[in-house]
Order: structure tokens, then C-alpha cells, then sequence
């Protein structure tokens, strides 16, 4: 009996020091946020595990945003607080292991601190969650936007009305061309397509260099820039409606 009491706890601990080297590694991957983007995050507050950047306007649409996959939500700061800036909250949502696919539902916490109507959108599989949490919850939604991103089968939108943004990179090395052209499909005929010349995929964020990608030929600056830019002009339109 003591013997196999001493194999169970042998595997018990054999068990946890595997998880702990998992955990430990899985978050040594995680992309962190430039300077520029601490910077930027400095103007935010947090509310439970949202990045918060708050507008002087308060009739406007809200935005929730959803990162890509083991990226630091401040790092994407720097574009969040210039569509704060011009009107619209940004709400950027934490989630287990920076990875939207942990927490698909993390919007609720959001929806349900304020009556607030919402767009939301997210980057790379940050985008394909949001789009799911969007087919599912569209009561005060009023449009949804990816970011080098695009809804799977489960997210699809194509049956709705509601103004869509996809703005992706010329120099993106990391989006599949191929799944986010057949993804087409399930976006609605009214979508807004933006491609920003020179740009890469993690120049939508501000982290660094991500594996996979193109280097882009402009700068990270300039990008978010851009971004943010889109976002406020598309948002000017949805706000009318």
C-alpha cells in the first residue's frame, strides 16, 4: 500500500512539474509592449482585466477589443489611445495566457459596466473570437472590425447588416492569405477593405518583431498611425447610423 501510495505521488508531482515548465514557458512567448506602448498606457485604468482608455464623450459606441494570441493587451496602447482621444472608449480585454480562445465570453464583463452601445473587433485570432462573441450577442452591437484578421465559420456575419471593417498589411507575414480570402464569404457585402502599404502584422500592436512575419518598410509609428486613423473614420460612420 505504501508503495503505491509512493508511485501516485511520484506521478502527482512529475505531473505538476510538467504543468508549472508549461505554464512558465507558454508565457516566456508572450509578446510584451514597446516603450512606446507603456508609454501610451500610462493615460489608461484598469477594471478587473480590462485596459481602459477612457473618452470625454459619452454617447458614442464603446469599443471592446480582443488582442491576438499571447500579445499583452498594452500593446496595443498606442492606437487605443488615439481613438480615445477622439471620442470613442476603448475597453482592451485581458484573457488566461493572453489567449482570447481561453475566454471567448470575456466581452460580458464589459457589456455589463455599462448600458453603452458597442463595436467590437480584435487582431489576428483576438479577431476570429470577437467575431464569434458578435454572431451571438448583437443586441446594442453596432459593427464589428478585424485587424489582420477574419471570421471563421462560427463567427460569420454575412447574414447581418452591420458595418464591417477588415484592414489588413501589405507586408503581413503571418495572416493566411489564403483562409482570410476564403473568409470572405462570411463577411457581409458591405464590408470597408483597407490594406496599409508597408505595414506587417505585429505592426498592428506595438511589441516588436513577431516569428513569422515580413519586416515592414514603414515604421511602427507610422502604422499605428494609420490604424488608428481607419478606425476613427470608420467609427464616424457607424456613430451616424
Amino acid at each position: 500500500m505504501k508503495k503505491r501510495t509512493k508511485v501516485l505521488l511520484g506521478i502527482v508531482v512529475v505531473l505538476l512539474v510538467l504543468l508549472l515548465g508549461s505554464w512558465a514557458y507558454l508565457r516566456a512567448q508572450i509578446y510584451q509592449p514597446s516603450q512606446s506602448a507603456e508609454s501610451a498606457a500610462q493615460s489608461a485604468t484598469t477594471s478587473g482585466s480590462e485596459l481602459i482608455f477612457k473618452s470625454k464623450l459619452t454617447t458614442t459606441p464603446m469599443i471592446i477589443f480582443y488582442p491576438g494570441a499571447l500579445v499583452e493587451p498594452a500593446s496595443y496602447s498606442v492606437w487605443a489611445k488615439q481613438v480615445a482621444a477622439a471620442g470613442y472608449p476603448v475597453y482592451i480585454v485581458r484573457f488566461p495566457l493572453d489567449l482570447a480562445v481561453l475566454a471567448p465570453n470575456k466581452a460580458d464583463s464589459v457589456l455589463k459596466s455599462s448600458q453603452r452601445d458597442y463595436v467590437i473587433g480584435g487582431h489576428s485570432l483576438g479577431g476570429v473570437m470577437a467575431s464569434r462573441y458578435a454572431q451571438n450577442h448583437q443586441e446594442r452591437l453596432k459593427g464589428v472590425f478585424f485587424l489582420a484578421s477574419y471570421p471563421d465559420s462560427k463567427g460569420s456575419l454575412r447574414s447581418t447588416v452591420l458595418p464591417v471593417l477588415s484592414i489588413t498589411a501589405s507586408r503581413d507575414g503571418v495572416l493566411d492569405q489564403a483562409a482570410y480570402k476564403k473568409a470572405k464569404y462570411n463577411l457581409p457585402r458591405n464590408t470597408k477593405y483597407v490594406q496599409i502599404n508597408g505595414g506587417n502584422h505585429a505592426g498592428f500592436g506595438s511589441y516588436g518583431p513577431q516569428k513569422g512575419d515580413r519586416t515592414a518598410t514603414i515604421s511602427n509609428q507610422t502604422q499605428q498611425r494609420q490604424v488608428a486613423n481607419h478606425l476613427i473614420q470608420w467609427l464616424r460612420g457607424v456613430d451616424k447610423k
